[in-house]
């Protein structure tokens, strides 16, 4: 099964037909039964200190481990291309408990390149969690590492700009130091940052992963040492993804790729009709001439996605009224699902940014779902229209 396809379809499923079930079962269990007191407390040390359960072992508790999420771990990591993921309720949750496995660690610095999306850069530049950070430019960060610096963190495509970077270039700089990268952007359809040299690979799971807006959620894919620390951090601070959404998440990865294909087509159809409208000044989108100058389309990314910012003529409350002005698109913040939605990220997602590294107040970030491409651009061309009014 060598296609990404396939693979989304029968990842953590290929022992299915053996249990006599067509889907996954869903284990909702939050205590086990002990086979008796010596083999519960070595199931429990196990579990409790990150490691995987021992076959014929009881899973002791909901919080130390649950076969359905374990699937859909098994499943994302397969899709990525890494040993291991680890899962959390939220993306939040999932970026803290990589912070806290570096403190655990003894580092407490963090590199970091903006913009990378709001939640993300509220947790680092309000030290948070003990963590300091460093801002630097793409080409800045070999010159900004020391001795007690535990990762660097990049988000490519970046929210909301969808700035580029280049992860052999991010890593190279890195050199010894773990690079974490959000992939959620660009999921593993589209980006593999693994490939690229990376230690960590986050998703909001939440997004495009799940992508129906039902089931909130973080995964980081990475490798057994890594892996063995989260699942620590989680047992510890219960930052648990319920199975429910852990079944949800799973049935998500099968059809990802088509959903990630069939998105990403529109969005170019409606990038270049907004780069020729009169009310939009410009349009952030990897997949229009020029938004790509050092050629990570086909080398890095398999494609530029299904997220794009646009900055309207008239500033803010030209943005505003847009915003207020659509119909068929959803104003709503997330991205990733089936329906299109469009943010105003300065006063939303990228509200508890520094002052100065907060998006354009000009600027809106719109999500492309699986409605026609025409209807999502007759609908913007409305909304567009209220700002000459």
């Amino acid at each position: 099964m060598n296609t990404l396809e396939t693979r989304a379809v029968h990842a953590g499923r290929r022992d299915l037909a053996g249990l006599g079930v067509h889907v996954p079962p869903i284990d909702l269990s939050t205590t086990n039964p002990l086979a008796d007191v010596e083999s519960g407390g070595d199931a429990y040390e196990t579990l409790a200190t990150g490691g995987r359960p021992t076959p014929g072992n009881s899973h002791v508790y909901g919080r130390l481990w649950n076969p359905t999420v374990a699937r859909f771990e098994d499943a994302l990591a397969e899709l990525e291309g890494s040993e291991e993921a680890v899962a959390f309720a939220s993306g939040m949750a999932a970026l803290t408990a990589c912070l806290l496995a570096m403190t655990t660690a003894g580092k407490r610095h963090v590199v970091a390149v903006r913009p990378v999306y709001g939640g993300t850069d509220h947790l680092l530049d309000n030290g948070l969690l003990g963590v300091e950070v460093t801002w630097v430019g793409a080409k800045e960060i070999e010159h900004a590492l020391r001795p007690d610096t535990g990762l660097v963190i990049v988000e490519t495509p970046a929210n909301p700009t969808l700035a580029l970077l280049d992860l052999d270039d991010v890593c190279a700089q890195a050199g010894d130091v773990p690079v974490l990268v959000d992939n959620t952007f660009a999921t593993p359809v589209l980006q593999q940052p693994l490939r690229h040299g990376a230690t960590l690979v986050l998703h909001s799971a939440t997004k495009f992963i799940g992508g129906h807006g039902d089931a909130m959620a973080g995964v980081v894919a990475t490798g057994p040492e890594w892996a063995a620390s989260l699942r620590r951090v989680r047992a510890i601070t219960g930052a648990v993804l319920h199975p429910l959404a852990g079944y949800l998440l799973h049935r998500g990865l099968q059809t990802l790729p088509v959903r990630v294909r069939a998105q990403q087509a529109s969005a170019q159809v409606v990038a270049e009709w907004l780069a020729t409208h009169p009310c939009v000044d410009a349009v952030h989108f990897p997949g229009l001439p020029g938004a790509d100058p050092d050629g990570i389309l086909g080398r890095q990314m398999a494609g530029p996605g299904s997220v794009m910012a646009f900055e309207v003529v008239g500033g803010y409350p030209a943005a505003a009224a847009v915003a207020n002005s659509c119909e068929l698109v959803s104003h709503a913040v997330s991205l990733g699902g089936t329906e299109t939605l469009i943010e105003h990220p300065a006063s939303l997602t990228h509200r508890p940014v520094a002052a100065q590294a907060r998006p354009n107040l000009g600027l809106l970030r719109i999500s492309i779902g699986l409605e026609s491409a025409e209807d999502i651009c007759a609908d913007l061309d409305q909304a567009l229209q209220q700002t000459l009014s």
